[in-house]
């Protein structure tokens, strides 16, 4: 089999450079070694046959509607929709009192308020200030090539907003937040909610993270139905533009000629040959230590590829439930809008716990629990049979337990109760409600999706300069491999992991240039 293009895994980034491929007239091909395609946009019944539907990986997609892509995609001809719900975020302290945003600032505002006075004007003050810095510079930058560090500094410099950027973004997370927020539990608050989900705390070089995300115009959503119906949208819209997804499909090796990728072979001696492009929605380990021979890969490439490096605060520890009914939260009797909140964070009340969550991850230990989840029934009863939820909750939990990744197989289901037993204390209901219930642990993750290296849902780390213009490397932050023919789309490449689009956005940009195709 022939076609113009050939990309390597189903993700949302790799379905997205494949739907433009298509829409410029390219033939196009997607492979998959899953039976399912859209890698993390995973939408399971458990137990088969039961009605109850659980995201497994990926649900709160951030100001998804507002990418470039879904709207020139129009993935909504396929059925999907999102919604935004009003209390987008909700943090039950252990005395009750609860912290909240909202889609709503002013109810943002007087929540914080309600716990620290001078904490809500500072919100106020850098949300205001951060505001232009986000629609100016921060969303262009993710929605573009990235510019060389030197260049964009240089940029930056010649403007105020710009400058303001560089001072902020000179500070870690925690350096940002203990400057200019005073109460310990909105200083958890803002580093979990706006900070420990993405990167390391601790990492310098982003601390604009926190005021940029508070300024950003959009918050979580969820898609209707669950998340494989974005990924379902994407190959209807590659499907009817001429191109193909072949699932159950494991590529062996990238095939070259002349120096140049020209296709894919799959452990099967199955062939599939590409006239014009080959992409890699894979991460660079897979990509050029696994399927690309050593005597064709450049040795520089080799190098690069194999030292680049995953997060160590990046592993999620999942616990579902089949319900009876939603979680009901004590805390709600004094705050009654907590029935309705979309995003719920148990278990963190100070600052000092990341702290001990970094040490912990260190060690290979489990740190006292921290999570976060949703109830997704209370917004889309489709999701469960009638009268009946699901709910989850999330944990960064280390990948290796003790040393060894291995040791959650014997391990997750006990940490699951202990992680359910915390949730009961808050919603004391769930001790009768819970029908079933299941754990999926970091290595779970790798197992089914191994470009998540060590179960990291970013795809690479943004420490070591692994961002912008070097990611993944050095000479690879345009998209192109450094191998001719052969281009990276995956989430290891700029603006980085986390379901935006926008690496395959990017990507798509370069990849139809070099075919003359803009």
């Amino acid at each position: 089999m022939t076609y113009d293009g050939l990309i390597l895994g189903s993700g949302h980034n790799a379905l997205v450079l494949a739907c433009y491929a298509a829409r410029a007239g390219l033939k196009v091909a997607v492979v998959e070694k899953n039976a399912v395609a859209g890698g993390g946009l995973a939408t399971v019944e458990h137990p088969s046959g039961s009605g109850f539907q659980h995201n497994t990986h990926s649900f709160f997609h951030r100001a998804i509607t507002t990418m470039p892509w879904y709207q020139e995609l129009e993935v909504e001809r396929y059925g999907v929709r999102y919604i935004e719900p009003e209390l987008n975020v909700a943090m039950i302290l252990p005395d009750d009192r609860v912290l909240e945003w909202w889609t709503d600032f002013e109810k943002t505002c007087a929540s914080f308020a309600a716990i620290s006075p001078r904490d809500a004007e500072r919100l106020r003050e850098w949300t205001e200030r951060f505001r232009p810095i986000v629609e100016q510079i921060l969303i262009p930058e993710s929605r573009s090539l990235p510019l060389p560090p030197e260049e964009r500094v240089a940029r930056l410099q010649q403007s105020t907003l710009g400058r303001t950027l560089l001072e902020v973004q000179a500070l870690s997370p925690v350096e940002f937040v203990m400057r200019e927020f005073e109460h310990p539990a909105v200083r958890a608050g803002l580093l979990f909610f706006n900070g420990l989900r993405e990167v390391d705390l601790r990492q310098k070089g982003f601390g604009h993270s926190i005021p940029a995300l508070l300024a950003s115009p959009r918050k979580a959503q969820m898609c209707i139905g669950g998340s494989r119906r974005l990924a379902e949208a994407l190959c209807a819209d590659l499907h009817e533009h001429g191109g193909e997804v072949f699932t159950s499909w494991q590529p062996r090796s990238i095939l070259t000629r002349g120096g140049r990728a020209c296709g894919v072979e799959s452990v099967s001696g199955d062939r599939i040959e590409a006239t014009q492009f080959v992409a890699s929605g894979l991460n660079p380990q897979q990509t050029f230590l696994d399927l690309i021979p050593a005597d064709v890969a450049p040795s520089h490439l080799r190098e690069k590829a194999a030292a680049f490096e995953y997060n160590l605060l990046a592993p999620l520890f999942a616990l579902n439930l089949n319900l009876s009914e939603p979680p009901r939260y004590t805390a709600a009797e004094k705050h009654p809008e907590l029935s309705q909140a979309f995003m719920t964070i148990l278990g963190l009340d100070d600052v000092t716990q990341f702290h001990e969550i970094v040490a912990a991850h260190e060690r290979g230990e489990i740190p006292r629990t921290v999570m976060w989840g949703a109830c997704p029934t209370l917004f889309d009863p489709s999701q469960a049979p009638a009268g009946c939820h699901t709910a989850f909750m999330w944990e960064k939990l280390p990948y290796a337990l003790r040393g060894d990744a291995r040791n959650w197989d014997a391990e997750k289901d006990a940490h699951g109760r202990r992680m359910l037993a915390l949730w009961q204390r808050h919603a004391p209901n769930l001790e009768s409600a819970v029908l079933d219930s299941f754990t999926r642990s970091a290595l779970d993750t790798e197992r089914l999706l191994p470009n998540m290296m060590r179960g990291d849902l970013l795809v690479g780390s943004f420490a070591h300069d692994q961002i912008g213009y070097h990611r993944p490397f050095p000479g690879a932050g345009h998209y192109r491999s450094g191998l001719a023919g052969l281009y990276l789309c995956g989430g290891s490449t700029h603006p980085g992991g986390n379901v935006t689009g926008l690496c395959g956005y990017n990507a798509a940009k370069v990849v139809l240039a070099d075919c003359g195709e803009n």
